[in-house]
Protein backbone atom coordinates (compact mmCIF):
# COMPACT_ATOMS: atom_id res chain seq x y z
CA UNK A 1 0.00 0.00 0.00
CA UNK A 2 1.33 3.40 -0.50
CA UNK A 3 1.24 5.91 2.25
CA UNK A 4 2.35 9.41 1.24
CA UNK A 5 3.14 10.95 5.12
CA UNK A 6 3.12 14.65 5.76
CA UNK A 7 6.86 14.96 6.89
CA UNK A 8 7.32 17.63 8.98
CA UNK A 9 11.19 17.86 9.43
CA UNK A 10 10.23 17.13 13.53
CA UNK A 11 10.93 13.52 14.85
CA UNK A 12 7.62 12.64 15.53
CA UNK A 13 6.90 12.59 11.65
CA UNK A 14 10.68 11.00 10.93
CA UNK A 15 10.24 8.27 13.95
CA UNK A 16 6.00 7.58 11.81
CA UNK A 17 8.41 7.45 8.18
CA UNK A 18 10.82 4.43 10.23
CA UNK A 19 7.95 2.93 11.09
CA UNK A 20 5.90 2.97 8.16
CA UNK A 21 9.05 1.63 6.62
CA UNK A 22 9.74 -1.48 8.64
CA UNK A 23 6.21 -2.44 8.60
CA UNK A 24 6.58 -2.71 4.58
CA UNK A 25 4.23 0.13 3.65
CA UNK A 26 5.62 1.36 0.31
CA UNK A 27 5.98 5.34 1.84
CA UNK A 28 7.13 8.86 1.00
CA UNK A 29 7.02 11.98 2.45
CA UNK A 30 5.43 15.41 1.08
CA UNK A 31 6.20 18.50 2.83
CA UNK A 32 3.63 20.70 3.48
CA UNK A 33 4.08 24.64 3.46
CA UNK A 34 1.52 26.59 4.54
CA UNK A 35 3.14 30.35 5.49
CA UNK A 36 5.16 32.30 3.44
CA UNK A 37 7.48 34.37 5.09
CA UNK A 38 5.69 37.39 5.99
CA UNK A 39 8.99 39.69 6.47
CA UNK A 40 7.80 40.30 10.07
CA UNK A 41 10.57 40.44 12.49
CA UNK A 42 11.43 36.99 14.23
CA UNK A 43 12.75 33.36 12.63
CA UNK A 44 10.73 31.72 10.09
CA UNK A 45 11.75 27.60 10.41
CA UNK A 46 10.04 26.64 6.99
CA UNK A 47 13.36 26.61 5.38
CA UNK A 48 15.29 24.37 8.08
CA UNK A 49 12.52 22.11 8.27
CA UNK A 50 12.32 21.32 4.45
CA UNK A 51 16.11 20.32 4.54
CA UNK A 52 15.17 18.49 8.02
CA UNK A 53 12.50 16.19 5.71
CA UNK A 54 14.90 16.42 2.70
CA UNK A 55 17.63 15.22 5.15
CA UNK A 56 14.89 12.27 6.95
CA UNK A 57 14.20 11.24 3.29
CA UNK A 58 17.57 10.77 2.04
CA UNK A 59 18.27 8.58 4.84
CA UNK A 60 15.76 6.02 4.73
CA UNK A 61 15.42 6.23 1.11
CA UNK A 62 11.89 7.17 0.18
CA UNK A 63 10.91 9.89 -2.25
CA UNK A 64 10.22 13.30 -1.40
CA UNK A 65 7.52 15.51 -2.54
CA UNK A 66 7.10 19.15 -1.46
CA UNK A 67 3.86 21.31 -1.71
CA UNK A 68 2.93 24.79 -1.34
CA UNK A 69 -0.57 25.11 0.40
CA UNK A 70 -0.07 28.85 1.78
CA UNK A 71 -2.80 30.02 -0.53
CA UNK A 72 -4.99 27.99 0.99
CA UNK A 73 -4.03 28.23 4.59
CA UNK A 74 -4.09 31.92 4.15
CA UNK A 75 -8.05 31.50 2.36
CA UNK A 76 -9.49 29.01 4.90
CA UNK A 77 -7.42 29.26 8.01
CA UNK A 78 -5.63 32.81 8.80
CA UNK A 79 -8.67 35.10 7.53
CA UNK A 80 -11.29 32.89 9.90
CA UNK A 81 -8.08 33.81 12.57
CA UNK A 82 -8.43 37.33 12.27
CA UNK A 83 -12.15 37.84 11.81
CA UNK A 84 -12.72 35.98 15.09
CA UNK A 85 -9.89 38.35 16.61
CA UNK A 86 -11.44 41.30 15.39
CA UNK A 87 -15.41 39.82 16.94
CA UNK A 88 -13.63 39.38 20.53
CA UNK A 89 -12.94 35.57 20.11
CA UNK A 90 -10.25 33.25 20.97
CA UNK A 91 -9.81 30.79 17.85
CA UNK A 92 -7.74 27.67 17.72
CA UNK A 93 -6.12 27.81 14.26
CA UNK A 94 -4.67 24.23 14.50
CA UNK A 95 -7.78 22.84 14.72
CA UNK A 96 -9.58 24.45 11.64
CA UNK A 97 -5.47 23.85 10.02
CA UNK A 98 -6.21 20.28 10.95
CA UNK A 99 -9.53 20.18 8.94
CA UNK A 100 -8.99 22.12 6.05
CA UNK A 101 -5.34 21.57 5.12
CA UNK A 102 -3.78 18.49 6.68
CA UNK A 103 -6.80 16.14 6.38
CA UNK A 104 -8.27 17.84 3.13
CA UNK A 105 -6.22 19.58 0.99
CA UNK A 106 -2.85 17.05 1.69
CA UNK A 107 -5.21 13.91 1.49
CA UNK A 108 -6.42 15.24 -2.33
CA UNK A 109 -3.09 16.51 -3.07
CA UNK A 110 -1.64 12.52 -1.34
CA UNK A 111 -4.12 10.91 -3.61
CA UNK A 112 -3.07 13.08 -6.61
CA UNK A 113 0.28 11.44 -6.03
CA UNK A 114 -0.98 7.88 -6.74
CA UNK A 115 -1.23 7.13 -2.41
CA UNK A 116 -4.31 5.20 -1.08
CA UNK A 117 -3.69 6.46 2.39
CA UNK A 118 -2.02 9.61 4.38
CA UNK A 119 0.27 9.17 7.51
CA UNK A 120 1.43 12.27 9.85
CA UNK A 121 3.49 12.30 13.14
CA UNK A 122 0.10 13.29 15.14
CA UNK A 123 -0.36 11.75 18.87
CA UNK A 124 -3.25 10.24 17.86
CA UNK A 125 -5.31 6.40 17.25
CA UNK A 126 -7.98 5.12 14.75
CA UNK A 127 -9.73 1.66 14.82
CA UNK A 128 -12.59 0.52 12.98
CA UNK A 129 -15.70 -0.88 14.84
CA UNK A 130 -18.61 -2.54 13.03
CA UNK A 131 -17.61 -0.25 10.34
CA UNK A 132 -17.06 2.97 11.98
CA UNK A 133 -13.78 4.34 12.22
CA UNK A 134 -13.04 5.76 15.82
CA UNK A 135 -10.72 8.48 16.83
CA UNK A 136 -8.79 7.34 20.17
CA UNK A 137 -6.74 9.14 22.49
CA UNK A 138 -2.88 8.16 22.34
CA UNK A 139 -1.28 6.04 24.60
CA UNK A 140 1.20 8.70 25.54
CA UNK A 141 -1.80 11.05 27.68
CA UNK A 142 0.57 13.86 27.91
CA UNK A 143 0.94 14.29 24.11
CA UNK A 144 -2.20 13.13 23.07
CA UNK A 145 -3.52 15.28 19.89
CA UNK A 146 -6.77 13.96 19.74
CA UNK A 147 -8.33 17.71 20.90
CA UNK A 148 -6.93 19.33 17.62
CA UNK A 149 -8.66 16.67 15.33
CA UNK A 150 -12.00 16.07 16.65
CA UNK A 151 -13.21 17.73 13.11
CA UNK A 152 -11.80 14.18 11.09
CA UNK A 153 -14.47 12.58 9.42
CA UNK A 154 -15.40 8.88 8.37
CA UNK A 155 -13.77 9.49 4.90
CA UNK A 156 -10.52 11.22 6.44
CA UNK A 157 -9.75 8.89 9.40
CA UNK A 158 -10.58 5.97 7.06
CA UNK A 159 -7.61 6.73 4.96
CA UNK A 160 -5.36 8.23 7.45
CA UNK A 161 -2.15 6.56 9.81
CA UNK A 162 -1.14 7.92 12.73
CA UNK A 163 2.22 5.42 13.51
CA UNK A 164 3.11 7.07 16.51
CA UNK A 165 -0.14 6.74 18.09
CA UNK A 166 0.65 4.18 20.26
CA UNK A 167 4.46 5.06 21.44
CA UNK A 168 5.03 7.41 24.70
CA UNK A 169 7.31 10.45 23.18
CA UNK A 170 10.13 8.94 25.50
CA UNK A 171 10.34 5.68 23.33
CA UNK A 172 9.77 8.21 20.10
CA UNK A 173 12.93 9.77 20.78
CA UNK A 174 15.03 6.47 21.72
CA UNK A 175 13.99 5.19 18.57
CA UNK A 176 14.80 8.13 16.54
CA UNK A 177 18.41 7.82 18.28
CA UNK A 178 18.86 4.09 17.56
CA UNK A 179 18.33 4.63 14.06
CA UNK A 180 20.71 7.68 13.75
CA UNK A 181 17.99 9.98 12.51
CA UNK A 182 18.73 13.62 11.46
CA UNK A 183 16.47 15.17 13.52
CA UNK A 184 16.65 12.69 16.87
CA UNK A 185 17.48 15.91 18.78
CA UNK A 186 15.55 18.18 17.19
CA UNK A 187 13.37 20.37 19.79
CA UNK A 188 9.98 20.08 19.35
CA UNK A 189 7.98 22.76 18.25
CA UNK A 190 5.29 24.98 20.50
CA UNK A 191 2.67 27.94 19.44
CA UNK A 192 0.60 28.29 16.74
CA UNK A 193 2.70 27.48 13.70
CA UNK A 194 3.00 31.07 11.35
CA UNK A 195 3.70 32.86 14.70
CA UNK A 196 6.66 30.45 15.88
CA UNK A 197 8.49 31.97 18.60
CA UNK A 198 7.28 35.50 18.23
CA UNK A 199 5.83 37.84 19.99
CA UNK A 200 1.59 36.79 19.53
CA UNK A 201 0.64 40.52 20.30
CA UNK A 202 3.76 42.31 18.19
CA UNK A 203 2.65 39.90 15.98
CA UNK A 204 -0.99 40.32 15.53
CA UNK A 205 -0.57 44.02 15.55
CA UNK A 206 0.72 44.19 11.81
CA UNK A 207 -2.69 42.61 11.17
CA UNK A 208 -4.76 44.51 13.49
CA UNK A 209 -3.51 47.69 14.26
CA UNK A 210 -3.29 48.69 18.18
CA UNK A 211 -6.42 50.36 19.57
CA UNK A 212 -5.95 51.58 23.24
CA UNK A 213 -8.69 51.86 25.97
CA UNK A 214 -9.39 51.26 29.11
CA UNK A 215 -8.60 48.13 31.77
CA UNK A 216 -11.98 48.29 34.10
CA UNK A 217 -12.79 46.37 36.99
CA UNK A 218 -16.58 44.27 36.38
CA UNK A 219 -17.89 47.70 38.69
CA UNK A 220 -17.02 49.79 36.25
CA UNK A 221 -13.89 51.13 38.02
CA UNK A 222 -10.43 52.25 35.42
CA UNK A 223 -8.08 50.34 36.48
CA UNK A 224 -5.29 51.02 33.46
CA UNK A 225 -5.10 50.62 29.48
CA UNK A 226 -4.61 48.30 27.03
CA UNK A 227 -3.29 48.02 23.64
CA UNK A 228 -6.55 46.91 22.24
CA UNK A 229 -9.20 44.41 23.27
CA UNK A 230 -9.14 41.92 20.48
CA UNK A 231 -5.27 41.06 21.56
CA UNK A 232 -6.36 39.63 25.33
CA UNK A 233 -8.10 36.35 26.11
CA UNK A 234 -9.97 35.37 28.77
CA UNK A 235 -8.42 34.37 31.55
CA UNK A 236 -4.79 36.34 31.00
CA UNK A 237 -2.80 37.39 33.71
CA UNK A 238 0.23 38.27 31.64
CA UNK A 239 1.04 41.96 29.76
CA UNK A 240 -2.00 43.77 31.54
CA UNK A 241 0.50 46.59 33.43
CA UNK A 242 -1.90 46.66 36.68
CA UNK A 243 0.83 47.99 39.29
CA UNK A 244 -0.29 47.41 42.84
CA UNK A 245 -2.99 49.30 43.98
CA UNK A 246 -3.81 50.87 47.84
CA UNK A 247 -7.27 49.74 47.04
CA UNK A 248 -6.82 46.48 46.34
CA UNK A 249 -5.27 43.03 47.30
CA UNK A 250 -1.99 41.44 46.10
CA UNK A 251 -3.72 39.39 44.03
CA UNK A 252 -2.93 38.74 40.31
CA UNK A 253 -5.50 40.65 37.74
CA UNK A 254 -7.14 38.26 35.15
CA UNK A 255 -9.15 39.37 32.11
CA UNK A 256 -12.52 38.12 32.78
CA UNK A 257 -14.47 40.04 30.07
CA UNK A 258 -14.32 42.44 26.89
CA UNK A 259 -16.65 44.76 25.02
CA UNK A 260 -14.80 45.02 21.61
CA UNK A 261 -17.31 47.43 20.24
CA UNK A 262 -16.48 49.97 23.16
CA UNK A 263 -13.03 48.55 23.26
CA UNK A 264 -13.00 48.02 27.01
CA UNK A 265 -11.41 44.74 28.51
CA UNK A 266 -12.43 43.89 32.10
CA UNK A 267 -10.34 42.76 34.67
CA UNK A 268 -10.75 41.05 38.32
CA UNK A 269 -8.34 39.59 40.86
CA UNK A 270 -7.56 35.73 41.50
CA UNK A 271 -7.94 33.69 38.92
CA UNK A 272 -11.06 31.38 40.84
CA UNK A 273 -12.92 34.49 40.96
CA UNK A 274 -16.64 34.44 40.25
CA UNK A 275 -16.44 36.89 37.08
CA UNK A 276 -13.91 33.41 35.44
CA UNK A 277 -16.80 30.55 36.51
CA UNK A 278 -19.41 29.37 34.36
CA UNK A 279 -21.89 26.30 34.63
CA UNK A 280 -23.08 26.16 31.03
CA UNK A 281 -22.11 27.16 27.25
CA UNK A 282 -23.73 27.32 23.80
CA UNK A 283 -21.86 25.81 20.49
CA UNK A 284 -21.97 26.34 16.89
CA UNK A 285 -23.09 23.77 14.92
CA UNK A 286 -20.97 20.47 16.28
CA UNK A 287 -18.67 18.15 14.00
CA UNK A 288 -19.11 14.60 15.32
CA UNK A 289 -16.62 11.96 14.28
CA UNK A 290 -19.13 9.33 13.64
CA UNK A 291 -21.36 11.20 11.64
CA UNK A 292 -23.81 11.91 13.96
CA UNK A 293 -24.47 12.54 17.97
CA UNK A 294 -24.65 9.81 20.11
CA UNK A 295 -27.57 10.86 21.48
CA UNK A 296 -30.22 13.46 21.99
CA UNK A 297 -28.76 14.48 25.25
CA UNK A 298 -25.75 12.26 26.69
CA UNK A 299 -23.61 12.39 29.34
CA UNK A 300 -19.54 12.29 28.84
CA UNK A 301 -16.58 14.33 29.31
CA UNK A 302 -15.15 17.56 27.95
CA UNK A 303 -12.24 19.25 27.31
CA UNK A 304 -12.75 23.33 26.65
CA UNK A 305 -8.64 23.37 26.20
CA UNK A 306 -5.72 21.05 25.08
CA UNK A 307 -4.41 19.44 28.20
CA UNK A 308 -7.38 20.16 30.37
CA UNK A 309 -8.51 17.84 33.04
CA UNK A 310 -11.90 15.84 31.77
CA UNK A 311 -14.97 17.53 32.69
CA UNK A 312 -17.91 15.72 33.58
CA UNK A 313 -20.96 17.13 31.70
CA UNK A 314 -24.28 16.66 29.97
CA UNK A 315 -24.45 17.51 26.31
CA UNK A 316 -28.41 18.34 24.59
CA UNK A 317 -27.99 18.43 21.04
CA UNK A 318 -30.17 20.85 19.26
CA UNK A 319 -30.02 21.21 14.87
CA UNK A 320 -28.08 24.03 15.25
CA UNK A 321 -26.08 24.65 18.30
CA UNK A 322 -25.47 22.59 21.64
CA UNK A 323 -25.96 23.31 25.05
CA UNK A 324 -23.40 21.72 27.78
CA UNK A 325 -23.70 21.76 31.61
CA UNK A 326 -20.64 21.11 33.26
CA UNK A 327 -20.80 19.45 36.41
CA UNK A 328 -18.45 21.59 38.32
CA UNK A 329 -17.90 25.23 37.96
CA UNK A 330 -15.15 25.71 35.12
CA UNK A 331 -12.78 29.04 34.56
CA UNK A 332 -11.68 30.80 31.92
CA UNK A 333 -13.91 29.12 28.81
CA UNK A 334 -13.34 31.39 26.03
CA UNK A 335 -15.96 31.63 23.03
CA UNK A 336 -14.12 30.75 19.47
CA UNK A 337 -12.17 27.96 21.47
CA UNK A 338 -13.47 24.29 21.17
CA UNK A 339 -14.99 22.21 23.42
CA UNK A 340 -14.18 18.18 22.78
CA UNK A 341 -16.04 15.14 24.14
CA UNK A 342 -14.97 11.96 24.99
CA UNK A 343 -16.27 8.39 25.80
CA UNK A 344 -13.86 7.38 27.80
CA UNK A 345 -10.52 6.67 25.19
CA UNK A 346 -12.68 7.32 22.50
CA UNK A 347 -13.00 10.76 20.88
CA UNK A 348 -16.71 11.94 19.88
CA UNK A 349 -16.17 15.08 18.11
CA UNK A 350 -16.51 18.35 18.89
CA UNK A 351 -17.74 22.36 18.26
CA UNK A 352 -16.55 25.89 18.75
CA UNK A 353 -17.80 27.32 21.94
CA UNK A 354 -20.15 30.74 21.45
CA UNK A 355 -21.46 31.52 24.63
CA UNK A 356 -20.97 30.63 28.36
CA UNK A 357 -23.19 31.98 31.24
CA UNK A 358 -20.21 33.63 32.75
CA UNK A 359 -20.89 37.26 33.39
CA UNK A 360 -19.29 38.56 30.61
CA UNK A 361 -19.71 35.04 28.82
CA UNK A 362 -23.24 36.32 26.24
CA UNK A 363 -25.51 33.41 27.62
CA UNK A 364 -27.59 34.45 30.44
CA UNK A 365 -27.30 32.26 33.74
CA UNK A 366 -29.58 28.62 33.50
CA UNK A 367 -32.01 27.64 36.21
CA UNK A 368 -30.35 25.99 39.32
CA UNK A 369 -32.18 23.36 41.89
CA UNK A 370 -32.52 24.87 45.25
CA UNK A 371 -29.48 23.36 46.62
CA UNK A 372 -27.45 24.71 44.27
CA UNK A 373 -26.41 21.61 42.13
CA UNK A 374 -27.27 21.24 38.60
CA UNK A 375 -30.79 20.34 36.89
CA UNK A 376 -31.08 16.54 36.86
CA UNK A 377 -29.18 14.71 33.91
CA UNK A 378 -30.66 12.67 31.82
CA UNK A 379 -29.11 9.85 29.56
CA UNK A 380 -25.86 8.01 30.63
CA UNK A 381 -23.93 7.66 27.44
Amino acid sequence: MKVMLGISGGVDSSVAALLLQRQGQQVEGLFMQNWEDDGLAGPCTVDSDRKDAVAICGQLGIPFHARNFAAEYMERVFVHFLDEYRAGRTPNPDVACNREIKFTTFLDAARALGAERIATGHYAQVTERDGVYQLLRAADAAKDQTYFLHTLNQRQLAATLFPIGKLEKTQVRRLAREAGLATSAKKDSTGICFIGERDFRSFLAHYLPARPGELRTPAGERVGTHQGAMYYTLGQRNGLGIGGRHDASGAPWYVVGKDVGENVVYVAQGHANRWLQSRRLRTAPADWVAGHAPAAQFRCSARTRYRQQDQGCTVEVAVDRLEVQFDQAQVAVAPGQSIVFYAGAVCLGGAVIAATDAAFGGMAPGPAAANGQPQPLVQHF
